[in-house]
């Protein structure tokens, strides 16, 4: 009898669990894990996120829980300013779920169906343990990471300080448009603002994602720490620069769904080498302890789903041989030009918008063939890379 190599996930996170599900049953897989799920279902909100076409696929393939009673998101609606562009059609349905019920759901799920879990923190005392016990350790740690040192890339990580702050609340009393889709305000030199239906534990909600350039308009947030406050900015950003939420908004209703349902962070993006020797052993990271992006195009998820899917069929490519750098090597070789390009397209949309591309958005306007490819480029970041950096200026 062959026994199965043993792989320690550390994170329970987008790419963790995604990973566990796709690899549990070739190898012997344990997730380590800070939170339990019945703290996560009652925690603080850690983001927001929006899965695509792609990413879904995914999920069915490994056969990931299913959101049937969950209605989805079918376009992108944009607007600059207070001009409304246009509403570009996915080709493919998205999704949004409370990450809180989302992860709670997959843990227990994949601990059903024989996934090791174990809640404990990982620091510098015991990853020397876990890295001498296992075949491999994959670090997807997450925005709290990476446990490893592994390297930067200069050329993708041109940022010394966060481009935005991100002023996330989860709320109801706010009338959605038809068809669901995600609404994208931007104001130029200030911010943005995402409007995303939602499943939750509580029913369908709206997020308020607010992009807020630092130190300009939007960034008016620096001083909340409790639910009633951010509720009471909210409702007073939303009325002075986003009209058109406004009318949509009934005052006596709007309301965070719970107290821990708000979130301020901001994000310094870098992007890292995904693989290095630790006590002569190789390590691997995957997902956002690696390629931190800037959440403005919505690709955290869905850019873990996909590096998840490649680092699990490159594991599978490499099951009866040795797990070395040569590993590590044909993992990012698999996907850093697809890493490349979403980082690029992240990094040009936290700046002002070239004049080819504002063309481009323009056209979308008289031309629904146009609107539909600028939805697309959430659901396929090389097309978005495309139309930023090697569609002609002219």
């Amino acid at each position: 009898m062959i026994l199965k190599k043993q792989i320690c996930i550390v994170g329970s996170g987008t790419s963790g669990l995604q990973l566990a599900y796709a690899l549990r049953e070739d190898f012997q897989v344990t997730v380590i894990h800070s939170t339990s799920p019945e703290k996560i279902r009652s925690g603080r909100v850690m983001s927001t996120q929006v899965h695509f076409g792609p990413t879904l696929s995914r999920e069915t393939s490994f056969h990931m829980p299913k959101w049937h009673d969950t209605e989805p998101l079918k376009c992108v609606r944009v607007t600059i300013g207070n001009q409304k562009l246009f509403t570009g059609m996915l080709q493919e349905d998205a999704l949004s779920v409370d990450q809180r019920l989302y992860y709670a759901t997959c843990m227990e799920d994949l601990a059903s169906k024989g996934v090791t879990f174990q809640e404990q923190k990982v620091d510098n005392e015991n990853v020397e343990s876990l890295v001498e016990h296992y075949d491999l350790v994959v670090d997807c740690t997450g925005k709290s990471g990476p446990l490893f040192s592994f390297p930067s890339i200069e050329e993708l990580s041109p940022f010394d300080v966060p481009q935005r702050k991100c002023i996330v609340g989860y709320f109801t009393g706010v009338t959605q448009h038809k068809p669901l889709g995600i609404n994208v305000t931007v104001l130029p030199e200030i911010g943005e603002m995402f409007e995303i239906p939602a499943k939750t534990e509580k029913g369908s909600v709206t997020i308020l994602f607010i992009m807020a350039v630092p130190h300009k308009e939007l960034d008016t947030f620096k001083t909340i720490k409790d639910s009633t406050a951010f509720n009471k900015q909210m409702k007073k950003a939303v009325e002075e620069f986003f009209p058109d939420i406004h009318e949509r908004l009934n005052p006596k209703e709007f309301s965070l769904i719970d107290d821990r349902a708000f979130l301020q962070v901001a994000i310094k993006p870098v992007i890292r080498h995904p693989y290095m020797s630790f006590n002569d052993k190789l390590v691997i990271g995957c997902g956002d302890s690696v390629f931190l992006n800037d959440p403005i195009t919505g690709q955290g998820s869905n850019l873990s789903s996909y590096c998840a899917e490649q680092l699990y069929e490159t594991l599978v490519d490499f099951k009866h041989d040795k797990w070395d750098e040569k590993l590590g090597l044909s993992y990012w070789n698999r996907i850093k030009t697809y890493v490349a390009e979403v980082t690029q397209w992240t990094n040009a949309m936290t700046q002002p918008l070239p004049q080819h591309v504002v063309n481009t958005l323009l056209e979308g306007v008289r031309n629904q063939e146009q609107a539909d490819a600028v939805a697309e480029w959430f659901a396929f970041p090389p097309s978005a890379h495309k139309a930023f950096f090697q569609t002609s200026k002219t």
